[in-house]
């Protein structure tokens, strides 16, 4: 079953909406703020939010408003997560578990305004989370070490052999040399399987050369993205119930030194134990916790 996840949409902020309307009014915004985003509802998958509507500044020709709801990530770039004519949505792919925030843009044929302020909100868990407790308070030592523990939250029993964790890093220097290793489990290390995958970027053309570099060799220091994907051969786990502490453990082959703080999983260690929305999980290729890019 394909995994149930928020289409990444990252543009630069209003650029593409803004190519279908007019150029904003010397004095500011045609059309008023709306206003600050309000959670109705809370589910897994579903997020209802509603909002006061926007208006146009000054009475004329106006146009009808759009509502666009956004994830604002940096000065001028976003997620684009829906839109709307009313001034109530409802979103149905947003991963379970995890914390986004969220604010409102109005757009028209004849201007738009400014975003709204955001709301945060973590949204409801869905079958199961991801509880971690960072071992390492060296974020650039030769080693990666954590622990991490699954519980079921739905309302059935949780056959682990359907669950597959995700611990997201990006390879920097383009080094994808990385040995995974489970120093300890609860329920046994020879139960958990763990792979090492990674995407190397697109090649382009070094500075000044118009003949791109050969396939699948980025630019040198190009961070490479990947995950350490951890799986279970077998076990379930009834409602409420967790598999107990997983300590991981992981390295390079030549063991030099890891910087995990571009790392998007990566939480600095603070002792405590955490649900880090920023380590994926999914039950039967359904998205049911966490999301890298909220």
């Amino acid at each position: 079953m394909p995994a149930r996840r928020v289409t990444a949409t990252i543009a630069l902020a209003a650029l593409a909406s803004l190519l279908a309307v007019n150029a904003a009014r010397a004095d500011g915004p045609a059309i008023s703020t709306p206003g600050t985003p309000t959670v109705v509802a809370n589910e897994p998958h579903q997020l209802t939010l509603s909002w006061a509507p926007s208006a146009w500044v000054e009475p004329g020709a106006e146009q009808p408003i759009n509502y666009e709801v956004q994830v604002p990530l940096g000065p001028n770039t976003y997620r684009f997560l829906g839109s709307t004519t009313d001034t109530t949505i409802t979103l149905t792919d947003l991963a379970p578990g995890t914390t986004y925030r969220i604010a409102i843009a109005a757009r028209a044929l004849g201007g738009y305004s400014d975003t709204s302020p955001t709301t945060t909100v973590r949204t409801a868990a869905g079958r199961a989370t991801v509880s971690y407790l960072n071992l390492d308070w060296s974020p650039t030592n030769n080693q990666i070490q954590h622990l991490l523990k699954v519980t079921n939250t739905g309302t059935g029993p949780l056959d682990l052999s359907t669950v597959r964790v995700r611990y997201h890093l990006r390879f920097e220097g383009g080094n994808t040399s990385l040995v995974p290793n489970c120093d300890w489990a609860a329920l046994g290390c020879d139960r958990i399987r763990q792979t090492v995958q990674f995407f190397i970027p697109p090649a382009g053309p070094p500075g000044g050369m118009t003949t791109p570099a050969p396939p699948g060799y980025p630019i040198p220091g190009t961070p490479v993205p990947g995950w350490v994907e951890l799986t279970f051969t077998d076990g379930t786990l009834a409602p409420g119930r967790s598999t107990g502490p997983i300590q991981l453990r992981h390295h390079r082959h030549s063991w030099s030194d890891i910087d995990e703080r571009d790392d998007p999983s990566w939480v600095a260690a603070t002792s405590q134990w955490t649900e880090n929305d920023r380590i994926t999980l999914d039950v039967d290729g359904v998205r049911e916790f966490g999301d890298t890019i909220s």
